[in-house]
């Protein structure tokens, strides 16, 4: 059970530029159910608050700014410096108390490829989960649809995609159990 209310994944259209920013603005609002000027602000305030998280050398204001953006925090969280969190759909990363990014952690939230990729590769949205206590080493990709448990340690380099269980050690492309703990964290508490 989550701390947050974590929403369903769900499709969306593949990837379509548009042939001028306006098309592309108007595109993406709509795909969005949002007024474009609120879209164009939404963005231009998000690409800002990401880079300035990404550089920020105190973590409380990392933590700030991503919350700012829409990420979802939960208390006594560290993000570590230039882990990049979702510019397009922030809102749909959830990151539960006690846990923590390293530094260089990637969080994906969405896939939008082209449309040449249909039946290849889905366009989606998918809620991205760093359950209680749970570390993401550096350099780790967490993409759409992957759910930390709590306690887990996701290794270096290591892609994520799926559900990692509780008190479990991840490692590689994709991520593979190698290791469960629960006995020896549990046994402690």
């Amino acid at each position: 059970m989550s701390q947050f209310e974590i929403p369903a994944p769900f499709s969306i259209p593949y990837f379509d530029h548009g042939s001028n920013i306006g098309e592309t603005i108007k595109n993406s609002s709509q795909r969005r159910k949002m007024n474009p000027l609120y879209f164009v602000y939404r963005k231009i305030r998000n690409i800002i608050l990401f880079q300035l998280a990404y550089f920020c050398p105190l973590n409380s204001w990392r933590v700030k700014m991503n919350r700012w953006r829409g990420v979802h925090i939960g208390k006594n969280v560290y993000i570590g410096l230039q882990c990049s969190i979702d510019n397009a759909y922030p809102e749909y990363v959830f990151l539960e108390d006690n846990c923590a990014l390293a530094n260089e952690v990637t969080v994906v939230a969405h896939s939008n490829p082209f449309q040449h990729f249909e039946g290849v590769i889905e366009a989606k949205v998918a809620p991205v989960v760093v359950r209680k206590g749970a570390w993401v080493s550096i350099r780790a990709t967490l993409l759409g649809g992957a759910d930390i448990g709590e306690y887990a340690i996701v290794s270096a380099a290591s892609v994520v995609s799926k559900k990692v269980q509780d008190y479990t050690m991840v490692v590689g492309n994709p991520a593979k159990k190698v290791f469960e703990y629960d006995y020896i964290l549990k046994n402690k508490q």
